[in-house]
């Protein structure tokens, strides 16, 4: 088949697909877009649609090589990374699947990907986040349990001793004092694995919701990107706080406090679910 012929057959069995995973018939349209990579098997969006078909039907070893096919193709494909972190996801590889969504994060942004696109994504990425601090986390927490206990045990043991040898008195009382403050290193310890609320300087003053893309205006308020860009579109070019003009171009990515996020958020697991 000449190249433009197979081109625009493989589009047509694309737009086929298309119209079958609309209709949840995602057998038929994983055979449309497969006719379409037999077509043209160097089309990456050819093979994020069928990992999409191959992920509603849970098929999740094929989710995840349809999305490395995809990647190798385009290494800036947004969906081809972001389905590749869900499949990670479930296989409980919590660190490659975060790798993956926060590429497919910054891929977007790049691209001007529509906001609830990126909303969708950064979701995602916080479930990740979450599952791999809970995971790491737990592992945390029993090895800190098992210390707990060895260390009881050998002051128990120190303690059993300084009574056989008849300092019943002394050795009571300071066993007592050393398992106290035993307790409170423990506890002290383990309070990185505890979830705490976001501190209000780490949220959007309209949203109240943790700053993903914070940006600075000339005033010195920082909102969240989309918020104020919706803001300026739709209500009026004016900050919404000081009321004087304000126009899209004067935004200035307000990096120091993505830092601070960034770091909230890593110190704490992010524990907070955005």
């Amino acid at each position: 088949m000449a190249p433009s012929l197979a081109s625009s057959t493989a589009e047509k069995l694309k737009k086929d697909g298309n119209t079958y995973f609309k209709k949840e018939r995602f057998a038929a349209a994983i055979d449309a877009y497969t006719e379409a990579i037999t077509l043209c098997p160097n089309v990456p969006v050819y093979f994020t649609n069928r990992a999409l078909c191959h992920l509603k039907r849970n098929d999740w070893k094929k989710v995840e090589e349809d999305s490395r096919r995809a990647i190798q193709l385009d290494h800036n494909s947004v969906k081809g990374n972001y389905i590749l972190g869900l499949a990670l996801l479930q296989k409980q590889e919590y660190g490659e699947g975060v790798k993956a969504l926060e590429r497919a994060l910054d891929l977007g942004r790049g691209a001007n990907l529509k906001d609830y696109m990126v909303e969708e994504i950064w979701q995602e990425l916080s479930k990740a986040k979450y599952m791999e601090w809970e995971e790491t986390s737990s592992k945390r927490s029993w090895e800190l349990q098992n210390l707990k206990e060895a260390c009881e045990t050998a002051l128990k043991e120190k303690h059993d001793s300084c009574q056989m040898e008849g300092f019943l008195d002394e050795a009571a009382t300071t066993h007592k004092k050393q398992l106290e403050a035993l307790g409170r290193v423990f506890e002290k310890a383990a309070e990185a694995d505890t979830p705490s609320e976001v501190p209000d300087y780490l949220c959007c003053k309209i949203t109240l919701d943790i700053f993903r893309d914070p940006v600075i205006t000339p005033s010195g308020a920082t909102y969240e990107r989309s918020v104020i860009l919706h803001h300026l579109e739709k209500v009026g070019k004016f900050d919404p706080i000081t009321r004087e003009p304000l126009d899209q171009s004067e935004l200035i990515p307000n990096f120091a406090l993505k830092e601070a996020v960034q770091a909230y958020l890593q110190e704490h697991g992010w524990a907070y679910r955005a």
